[in-house]
């Protein structure tokens, strides 16, 4: 019999919580991307022991991917961060909220409002962002107030406004099933967004005439689902789609009565779309002109198009425009605002949307309002009974920081997010947070890349700790609850700010439960709204404590009857009510590629790690997916630059350079290479792949080009190679170094270029414990293994090429209550056991490794359902059908090659 469901409510402010019950199901919402799946918690004697998505919730129907089925194994105390701390001492609440309150005034004082910025992030919950915003806009009077959504989903926002008038994503999840053609571009889904795939991989098994186009510039894992893969030049997206309103157009393709009915300036957006033939686009793309063809008259046929777009089509120079030229499409062939239609921008973080629902950015105001429009200013003020109103847009992330550099912004306060990582060149927002005179940084861990420039630091909860609502790409608003209790002195971010609120003065910020927020967030986005703005959540308000613990997803617009579908009427939250078509000429990325930087560097997601890894970055076994950071090349360029698959390569650009190992492969175009964006200072020395990234921003959105740059590329050549495994964590100091984490401690790669290291010596340096050492010397291999009481503790290998030894057995033999002289044999030798040579670990669920899945292949287990059943790899969260299909193709097709040659 299933546990009952017993309704939560946050732990940190004294109310009963899921903990409290022996056996219980809690229920709550996803930590990673945008898709919001509902997830249950189950806990046995007050403890989290189990994780499972949630059958009911609309986002996911009980489907986790990866990342979320190994949540709970990131709910660590490792390394939180547990008291306010006061350069680099921890001080009580009350001395670092009267120290923050009393910086700002002074700041405020001496140089105005707009020398104080606040700088967020889509990991907070939609409450934490409604008093953000509170706070400054209506209270400190300056709209420098943004987050790090401008680096992920700006540009998809500045086109939705620019076209309906309104921050509105006029897409459902269950369109994605009931289309015609899926058109993806800029998105690997199959690793960003895994739970939607396999919604859509579902939908083709039971429709298989849907057809579905792959644009992406990479072969990803995204391709297995394709029917048609354009490998196009990297940011030429939006010729693709100013040429498809030309095909329209000259294929009797329009929908005339919409156009004349429900838009204007459609002429003009013609104008420019007819300068772009097919012949134009394909030669623009680098594309063939039979692919462009068969896109084209696939949209014209179909009469249920999506167009699902990402980081791919947002990160660019252009991105405004890229996302505009995909609505114009949809607006010209009416292929929007009914079942399996429409422009869908599925958005990156988990609370993205949430934030931009609360005016989360510095060019708006809260519940959709515009910041630029002087009637709405003025009931916004009137609703909060504030002293002042920001009258005009703030600073965007990329203009923020520059101004911090150049000293105009004195304070800064900075909330669950990682600039010194995610923002592009690292030197200038290096420069920016060492020159601003007040940085505040609240966060959950003890250690990123930010926290060493913070004069002021705050603890505060994280997730199954936090409290409150969040909204998903689809509008689907959800409750994320607080399920356990408080790691040491840990606060919610809006109570955090509301003391310091209090302590500058300043009136109505005395909430007492976070519910008071969401009543009074849903009553603004009525006041005055009569219509005007599809977002109005009036009819959700006004909830007592109970009811809001007890919140069911709801998806806005919440009407009678419970239809949510946006802009019924076709009348738009434009001043017309006509949806504006917007003329897009196609520009190449800013930052081109010359004689000095000759290769186009991408950048992007894995399947199983997330951001910066301070989540992810806690759990063994996403972290033996991919455990050290690295770089796609062609294989053509391999062979021009001689270098192999696994060397140490370096990237440069103009502001910055990387190293990691190279990936050689032809998913990548010659010409072009890819690097995963995860990679801090604490996981590695030298992958910090924004530091390649000039501040080149979209003038409209100001979202950074993050897609695209210029490097070289050269083999590194190191004295020495190094691997360690040791069963705790040290720092390194070598010349390049990244870690990775297993299950019993950390392994190690490091290189040098000095020669001569004696590293029994250097390891006993590190780890001042007192252990009994063996160790091995060759001409060409030093090897150290350091035991306790007969429990490994550190292996260390030094030689002139890379050791690798496989991690698995080295945790088991590190958890083995003895270690045979064979295996110490091998160990000083660094031969790994023979069983446990098992390749790339696939499938992270059920550890299912690369070696097992080939021969299930080869013995005749050629479907994904086939080698699920011999060795459940697919079969929980499903994240790696898309690497088990890859395999399939490529061992079943060498086995049919090895038959035939028997028979010939």
């Amino acid at each position: 019999m299933k546990p009952n469901y017993i309704p939560s409510q946050t732990t940190l402010t004294g109310q009963k919580n899921a903990t409290e019950h022996k056996n219980c199901i809690g229920q709550t919402t996803c930590a990673y991307c945008g898709v919001g799946c509902g997830v249950d918690i189950h806990f046995e004697k007050g403890e989290p022991v189990a994780i499972e998505g949630t059958p009911s919730h609309p986002a996911n129907y009980g489907k986790l991917c990866v990342k979320g089925n190994h949540l709970l194994e990131t709910l660590t105390s490792e390394d939180r961060l547990i008291t306010p701390q006061i350069d680099g001492k921890s001080v009580s609440w009350h001395l670092a909220t009267d120290m923050i309150a009393d910086r700002l005034i002074e700041t405020i004082r001496s140089h105005g409002p707009d020398s104080v910025a606040f700088y967020l992030s889509g990991q907070l919950l939609t409450e934490d962002y409604y008093v953000a915003n509170k706070f400054m806009k209506g209270y400190v009077g300056s709209a420098n107030v943004d987050t790090n959504s401008r680096l992920c989903m700006s540009s998809a926002v500045a086109a939705y406004i620019r076209a309906f008038g309104e921050d509105i994503v006029p897409c459902s999840y269950s369109d994605l099933e009931q289309t015609d053609l899926l058109i993806i571009i800029g998105s690997n889904a199959a690793w960003t967004h895994p739970v939607l795939y396999q919604r859509i991989e579902r939908a083709k098994q039971i429709n298989p005439a849907m057809q579905i186009v792959l644009i992406d510039p990479r072969r990803t894992a995204t391709v297995e689902i394709a029917d048609k893969h354009l490998a196009l030049k990297p940011g030429t997206d939006a010729a693709i789609y100013n040429g498809l309103l030309n095909y329209l157009a000259n294929y009797d393709g329009l929908d005339k009565c919409f156009i004349e009915k429900h838009t204007e300036n459609f002429d003009g957006c013609l104008a420019e779309a007819k300068q772009w033939s097919v012949n134009r686009v394909a030669s623009f793309c680098e594309l063939k002109v039979q692919e462009i063809e068969s896109l084209y008259d696939l949209f014209l046929c179909s009469p249920r198009v999506i167009s699902f777009y990402s980081m791919g089509i947002n990160q660019s120079s252009s991105g405004t425009d890229k996302c505009q030229s995909i609505i114009n499409a949809h607006l010209a062939s009416g292929k929007l605002l009914r079942p399996g239609c429409g422009p869908f921008s599925i958005t990156g973080q988990p609370n993205a949307m949430g934030g931009r629902e609360v005016g989360g950015m510095s060019n708006m105001l809260t519940s959709h309002m515009d910041i630029e429009n002087a009637t709405h200013r003025e009931q916004v003020k009137t609703f909060w009974q504030s002293p002042t109103i920001a009258s005009k847009a703030g600073l965007k992330a990329v203009d923020m920081f520059e101004q911090m550099r150049s000293g105009q912004i004195k304070a800064v306060w900075i909330m669950a997010t990682n600039p010194m990582v995610s923002l592009p060149n690292r030197p200038i927002i290096t420069e920016a947070l060492k020159a601003c005179e007040t940085v505040i940084v609240s966060d959950c861990v003890a250690r990123n890349d930010t926290l060493e420039y913070a004069n002021v630091v705050l603890p505060v909860s994280g997730w199954l700790e936090k409290d409150g609502t969040v909204t998903n790409s689809e509008r689907v608003i959800s409750r994320q609850r607080g399920l356990i209790g408080p790691n040491g002195e840990v606060k919610h971010d809006w109570q955090i700010i509301c003391e310091v609120a209090k302590k500058m003065g300043f009136d109505g910020f005395d909430y007492q439960h976070v519910h008071e927020i969401f009543n009074e967030w849903t009553a603004l986005t009525g006041y005055k709204n009569n219509g005007s703005r599809q977002l109005d959540l009036s009819a959700i308000g006004r909830l007592s404590q109970s009811e809001y613990n007890n919140l069911k997803p709801q998806q806005w617009p919440i009407k009678p009857g419970g239809d949510s579908r946006v802009f019924v009427d076709r009348q738009f939250s434009t001043s017309s009510g006509r949806a504006h078509f917007h003329p897009v000429t196609p520009r190449l990325p800013i930052q081109t590629t010359s004689e000095q930087f000759p290769i186009v560097m991408n950048s992007g997601r894995l399947r199983d790690h997330w951001h910066t890894m301070t989540r992810t970055g806690r759990s063994a076994r996403l972290h033996a997916h991919t455990e050290h950071p690295y770089i796609e090349i062609n294989p053509s360029m391999a062979r021009t630059l001689d270098i192999v698959d696994g060397d140490l390569i370096r990237a440069q650009s103009s502001t910055g350079e990387v190293i990691a190992n190279a990936r050689v492969t032809d998913s990548v175009r010659k010409g072009q290479c890819f690097m995963p964006i995860h990679w801090s200072k604490q996981y590695a020395s030298h992958a910090k792949v924004s530091a390649l990234y000039q501040s080149v921003i979209d003038p409209i959105s100001g979202q950074p080009e993050s897609k695209h740059t210029a490097v070289r590329i050269e083999k590194m050549n190191y004295a020495q190679h190094g691997f360690l495994f040791l069963t705790s964590d040290i720092n390194l100091t070598v010349d390049y170094w990244s870690k990775t984490r297993i299950s019993k401690g950390w392994l190690w790669h490091f290189a040098m270029h000095q020669e001569g290291l004696e590293l029994r010596h250097f390891l006993q340096e590190q780890l001042t414990d007192r252990y009994q050492w063996l160790q091995f010397n060759s001409s060409h291999l030093q090897s150290v293994v350091a035991q306790s009481s007969g429990e490994l503790k550190a292996v260390g290998y030094l030689s002139n090429v890379p050791v690798k030894i496989n991690s698995d057995w080295l945790n088991q033999l590190s958890i083995s209550d003895s270690i045979s002289d064979d295996q110490l044999n091998r160990l000083l030798h660094a031969q790994t056991d023979p069983t446990f040579e098992n390749g790339k670990q696939v499938c992270s669920c059920f550890k299912v490794y690369e070696k097992s899945i080939v021969t299930a292949i080869k013995e005749g287990h050629r479907s994904v359902a086939e080698l699920g059943k011999k060795l459940q790899c697919g079969t929980n969260c499903g994240s790696c059908k898309t690497e088990l299909s890859q395999l399939i193709k490529t061992h079943a097709e060498d086995t049919h090659h090895d038959i035939h040659a028997l028979v010939l």
